[in-house]
């Protein structure tokens, strides 16, 4: 029997070449969304008369007589799924063959299983190779197909951003926003004040008990701070006032201030203390002297970490000032500042357990040094974010890499004993923790190198400065000459020289990379794009905008993205921070607030017209400046989602 099946195989097989035309079945394709998670892809085969086409189960593992469904990205489907069949089945047995048929005729419904997010769009596409029987013969042929799956609801949202209010129960709100303060604790604005934790707990917890109760006060100042002063805050001057603290040069200004004191502190030159007076007044209040520390170092955090905190507080009060304050807002304040606390608070009480060790040991001091190092490193990168908004060019990036290249340099030398501080204790030999620290460190220094000749350096992209900043770039000099992303680049560059008017405003401040050719004024861009007949890609980023260097550096520089941006769209970058002044006739007052940069400008579009006012926010229009997508596209490090976006906004805009 297995000798005739696969004899018969090979006929069906010389058959499909034959009938590769074949019609006698049509397909169309439609989506059905099941729920948060799933969506059903129907495929509905009209058959013709006298033809039958058969089902894909198959009745056993030898069973050739099947037809078959593929999706060519895997990411979409689950081991477990099955293809559900709809239609009327016939069980047919063929004497002459031996054989027994499980068909379809006039017509079923094939229902593949998609798993995708309800605030995700995508483009999924796959094969039907269908098998039928006609009379003696076995006609079959491929079909391909292209489904695009929209979001399900206009209010969806991609990548780490926070959400909407609305359309989410309170836990969802607190689940969400705690998880973003818990991944806020490793963001290198805050991960730093883990060793000022460390050294404030050692100095004031004498016992468990008094640690524990510090951490709890600790965790609450935090809460307090964040829910109450915040909120009030957003009331009285507006829903992006946290942002603008954030992204402002005085901000970063004193960021970098209080990073510099911290690393000089903790190299030995002084120690960081309260004034005499708080303490004094601290220990007249009975059974309460060290609550008023403990609250100062929680109001450090949260003035340090606002520059990683700040979008995703801002987005989540712009709700409050919309829609009043309620218990939404509260609970995902509650939510965020839980998630940011808890981290230190439980390692708040490894300190009173630190604290019985001996000190002469000098291991305590080697910890201090050594963050010591790693605040000074931060610091610089608040200062290069001052220096980008301002265009100073005075940390550009092989500047910056040449600092931290050093710094990690003199880490190692210290954790090998070769560097020495006056209060240092002396090191007879190398512990293998210190070893291994110092292997660390050395080995990120010499990853660093390649950069100052323009090596991407993925891995830190977000906190250095963009490459755009440096001199000497052999990585830039392949998109230059026309070789980067496997494509001219010339083919848009000239096009849009050629055909539209070229950026003009800003253009001798802002940059962008991989020679993508970019406008920096919405007027400009849309006039551009209007010329070319071409979708716009709408950019809204900024000078401090960590995750927008990533999304740059490890999404944007993919050959088959890069050649999408060249080729289907006009590129406005909108840089939300630029403190460039607009001239008076374009300045305004809004709600109170007077918008008088560019930036502020930028920041007012973006939330005005998309309800948003975190970066990277990636939106779509067409030539009426009209959304082509409701997906609210932020930072995600998928390559293929992103082109599969990509894709879908620019059939949308040819098929209008």
């Amino acid at each position: 029997m297995k000798r005739f099946l696969l004899i018969l195989i090979a006929l069906i097989g010389a058959t499909t070449i034959v009938t590769a035309q074949d019609k006698s079945v049509q397909f169309s394709y439609s989506t059905e969304r099941v729920n948060d998670s799933l969506v059903y892809l129907h495929a509905k085969a009209v058959i013709a008369k006298g033809t039958a086409v058969f089902t894909t189960k198959k009745q056993n593992a030898e069973d050739a007589f099947v037809t078959t469904i593929q999706l060519d990205s895997v990411k979409y489907t689950r081991p477990a799924d099955t293809i559900m069949e709809k239609g009327t089945l016939e069980v047919v047995t063929d004497a002459t063959a031996g054989a027994t048929y499980h068909q379809y005729k006039d017509s079923v419904v094939f229902t593949i299983p998609v798993h995708l997010a309800a605030t995700d769009s995508a483009v999924v596409k796959g094969n039907v190779a269908w098998l039928g029987k006609d009379a003696t013969s076995y006609p079959s042929e491929g079909d391909n197909f292209s489904v695009e799956i929209m979001p399900s609801t206009t209010k969806a949202t991609v990548g780490t951003t926070t959400g909407d209010v609305k359309d989410k129960g309170l836990s969802g709100i607190f689940l969400l926003c705690f998880g973003a303060g818990l991944l806020a604790v490793i963001t290198p604005c805050v991960f730093p004040l883990v060793p000022v934790t460390v050294s404030f707990f050692l100095k004031r917890s004498k016992n468990r008990g008094e640690g524990i109760r510090n951490a709890l006060t600790y965790s609450l100042s935090i809460i307090l701070i964040y829910t109450i002063p915040t909120l009030i805050l957003t009331k009285i001057f507006g829903d992006t006032i946290l942002y603008t603290i954030s992204t402002s040069a005085i901000s970063n200004l004193l960021f970098f201030s209080i990073f510099i004191v911290f690393a000089i502190s903790f190299f030995g030159a002084f120690e960081i203390s309260l004034p005499n007076s708080w303490a004094n007044k601290a220990d007249q209040q009975a059974g309460k002297g060290g609550l008023i520390g403990i609250f100062f170092m929680a109001l450090t955090l949260v003035i340090v970490s606002f520059s990683c905190t700040g979008p995703i507080v801002g987005t989540l009060l712009g709700q409050t000032s919309k829609q009043g304050i309620g218990i939404a807002p509260l609970i995902g304040m509650l939510g965020f500042s839980l998630g940011l606390a808890l981290p230190f608070s439980i390692f708040a009480l490894f300190p009173s357990m630190l604290n019985s060790l001996p000190k002469s040991g000098g291991w305590l001091n080697s910890v201090k040094i050594t963050f010591g190092f790693i605040e000074l490193a931060l610091g610089m990168k608040f200062l290069s974010n001052v220096d980008l908004i301002y265009g100073w060019h005075l940390l550009d990036r092989e500047v910056f890499l040449a600092i931290w290249i050093v710094l990690a340099i003199l880490l190692g030398l210290y954790l090998i004993g070769k560097l020495k501080f006056s209060h240092d204790s002396e090191v007879k030999y190398v512990s293998i923790p210190r070893l291994f620290f110092a292997i660390a460190t050395f080995t990120f220094a010499v990853y660093l190198i390649p950069g100052l000749w323009g090596a991407p350096l993925k891995a830190m992209g977000g906190l250095l400065p963009p490459a755009s900043t440096q001199d000497f770039n052999l990585d830039e000099l392949q998109y230059k000459i026309g070789s980067g992303g496997g494509h001219t680049n010339a083919t848009t560059s000239t096009s849009t020289t050629n055909t539209a008017k070229p950026p003009v405003k800003l253009v001798d401040k802002l940059h962008v990379p991989y020679g993508l050719v970019a406008y920096f004024d919405l007027k400009e861009g849309m006039e551009a794009a209007k010329a070319l007949n071409k979708p716009v890609m709408l950019d809204f980023t900024g000078h401090s905008c960590a995750n927008c260097r990533k999304m740059e550096n490890t999404v944007w520089k993919n050959p088959e993205v890069l050649k999408r941006m060249k080729e289907d769209f006009v590129l406005i970058s909108l840089y939300v921070d630029e403190p460039t002044d607009l001239p008076a006739t374009e300045q305004y007052t809004k709600d109170g607030r007077k918008i008088v940069t560019v930036g502020d400008r930028n920041l007012d579009y973006e939330i005005t017209k998309f309800g948003f006012n975190a970066q990277p926010l990636y939106m779509f229009l067409d030539l009426d400046e009209k959304p082509l997508s409701d997906v609210k596209y932020s930072y995600d490090g998928d390559v293929q989602k992103f082109i599969d976006h990509l894709d879908t906004v620019k059939k949308k805009f040819y098929n209008k």
